[in-house]
């Protein structure tokens, strides 16, 4: 069985590039093969700003939209977020749907689809990265970054990638296999 991996698209506002972004990246990951490939768009997700009583890591959810929540990042094994960049930062949407859960993530690689201007959004990567070492991920070093993202969308508003977007994305996910292999034990419950 393949492993799973969720392309999770950060972004919920209306016109957003990070639709076209992960649609890109969801035909990159299905033409490697090395997961099952699902797209988590947190627009529909539609998570209210944490409004659980208890811990995340107590597991013990008030509501279903939080239970739905957990099963879904259950379900994965490995992870690309596909991320805007909000004033030098990541957005409050992801950051908001991290805190929402605590041992789903556990034990879990995770690669970076960022996009924006001058930057390719890396520095909202760089933000984002101790937010998911203290859930006990794994990010990846390989990324994905694109650079005044808009030069790459044709009129359609489809991503029409450089050769240098598409060999980051082989392999971003080339290091996510091995990554996600390595973790796989770690998330086997101790006898």
């Amino acid at each position: 069985m393949e492993p799973v991996l969720q392309i999770v698209i950060a972004s919920t506002r209306p016109g957003r590039v990070g639709l076209p972004v992960a649609e890109w990246f969801r035909d990159r990951a299905v033409a490697h093969g090395g997961f099952e490939v699902e797209v988590v768009d947190l627009a529909h997700v539609n998570l209210p700003f944490l409004d659980e009583p208890n811990h995340p890591s107590q597991r013990q959810y008030t509501q279903q939209r939080t239970r739905d929540w957990s099963e879904t990042v259950e379900r994965a094994d490995a992870f690309a977020f596909v991320m805007p960049e909000y004033n030098s930062g990541f957005n409050a949407v992801l950051k908001n749907a991290l805190d929402f859960l605590h041992n789903e993530w556990h034990h879990k690689a995770v690669g970076f689809v960022s996009y924006g201007g001058v930057s390719a959004g890396t520095r909202a990567v760089q933000m984002v990265k101790p937010v998911v070492a203290a859930l006990k991920m794994t990010p990846v070093a390989e990324a994905v970054s694109v650079p005044f993202v808009n030069q790459f969308l044709d009129d359609e508003g489809r991503v029409q990638p450089n050769e240098i977007m598409n060999s980051a994305a082989v392999a971003m996910l080339d290091e996510l296999v091995r990554v996600t292999a390595a973790l796989r034990t770690l998330r086997v419950p101790a006898a």
